[in-house]
């Protein structure tokens, strides 16, 4: 909410004021209004995506376990 203290504005005046307030907020938000939110890493699918088979090596088979 936003109030006059002091003076008289027109009201052109305080419209020019109100959209410079509404201006400013809206380039200081990161989401534009309207935008979809961006999802989070943890909701993410491709993360329990299989990462691939492991390189054959001396120590090889630990990498194999895959925690469930």
């Amino acid at each position: 909410m936003i109030k006059v203290v002091r003076g008289n504005p027109t009201p052109e005046e305080l419209a020019a004021a109100l959209a410079v307030v509404r201006a400013r907020a809206a380039a200081a938000s990161a989401v534009p209004p309207g935008a979809p939110t961006p999802r989070d890493s943890w909701s993410d699918p491709s993360r329990i995506v299989a990462r691939g088979v492991p390189r054959p090596g001396p120590a090889s088979w630990t990498r194999t376990y895959w925690p469930s």
